[in-house]
C-alpha cells in the first residue's frame, strides 16, 4: 500500500489525511473530479519533508493501492459507482459520514443500508470496505505541528484489511488505530461524528477522539 490515493480529497478533511499520510512516508494522490482544482489544492499545502502529495483526477486516485473516499456524502456513491472497475479487488477506506445541520448542531441522518459504509459496499460488491478517519479535526489534522494525539476507530468485515489500515493509520504522526469490530458498528461510529462536531461547533474547540484504558 504505498500509494494511498483520496477520492474528493480536496476538502479540509480530505487535506489533513493527505498531510499526515505524506509526513509518513507514502505518496498520496489526492483526487477530483477537477483535476486542475485538485493540482492547485495540492500546491497551497505544504511541502512533505518524506512522501509526496499530487493532486490529480479521482480516475487516477482510485488507480492507487489503497483508496479513501472522502467526498460530500451526497455525492458519495454516484462518485463510485463511476469507478466500481478501478476499485474492484482493492480496499477501500470510507471516512464519509451522511448528517446535516440544524440550528447549532449536526444530525446523523438514516440511511437504508445503515451507514455509508454499508451504502458503499453495497455499491461496490467487489471491493473490501473498512471505515476509518471519522472523528478528527481536519486543521489540526492538516497543521502537522499542532499536538494532535488521536485515536481513529476502525471498523471492517476482513480482519487482514482492518489490520492493514491500522497499520497505515498507526504510522501516520498524532494518530493511534484502535479496530472496534465488524462494518455493523459503522452507523454508530459515523453518528458519534456528529455529535464531536456538534461539540466542537458549540464550544468553539478542535476536540478529537482518544480512549484510555487500552494497551499501547
Amino acid at each position: 500500500m504505498s500509494t494511498v490515493g483520496i477520492l474528493g480529497g480536496t476538502g479540509p478533511a480530505g487535506r489533513g489525511v493527505a498531510a499526515r499520510l505524506a509526513a509518513a512516508g507514502r505518496d498520496v494522490f489526492v483526487g477530483s473530479r477537477d483535476a486542475q482544482r485538485a493540482a492547485d489544492v495540492v500546491a497551497s499545502m505544504y511541502a512533505p519533508p518524506s512522501g509526496s502529495i499530487r493532486g490529480v483526477a479521482n480516475e487516477e486516485a482510485a488507480s492507487c493501492d489503497l483508496v479513501i473516499v472522502a467526498t460530500p456524502w451526497e455525492s458519495t456513491i454516484t462518485t463510485v459507482s463511476a469507478l466500481r472497475e478501478a476499485l474492484a479487488n482493492k480496499v477501500v477506506v470510507t471516512m464519509v459520514n451522511a448528517m446535516v445541520r440544524e440550528g447549532r448542531e449536526l444530525v446523523p441522518l438514516t440511511l437504508a443500508r445503515g451507514s455509508m459504509a454499508g451504502q458503499l459496499a453495497a455499491a461496490l460488491p467487489a471491493s473490501v470496505i473498512v471505515g476509518a478517519f471519522h472523528h478528527l479535526p481536519a486543521a489540526q489534522m492538516e497543521d502537522l505541528g499542532s499536538d494532535l494525539d488521536a485515536d481513529v476507530i476502525v471498523v471492517g468485515d476482513k480482519a487482514d484489511a482492518r489490520d492493514a489500515v491500522a497499520e497505515v493509520i498507526t504510522a501516520m504522526p498524532g494518530l493511534r488505530a484502535v479496530v472496534a469490530g465488524s462494518l455493523a458498528l459503522a452507523g454508530a461510529v459515523e453518528a458519534f461524528t456528529a455529535v464531536c462536531v456538534s461539540i466542537n461547533m458549540r464550544h468553539r474547540a478542535h476536540s478529537y477522539v482518544r480512549l484510555e484504558g487500552l494497551a499501547q
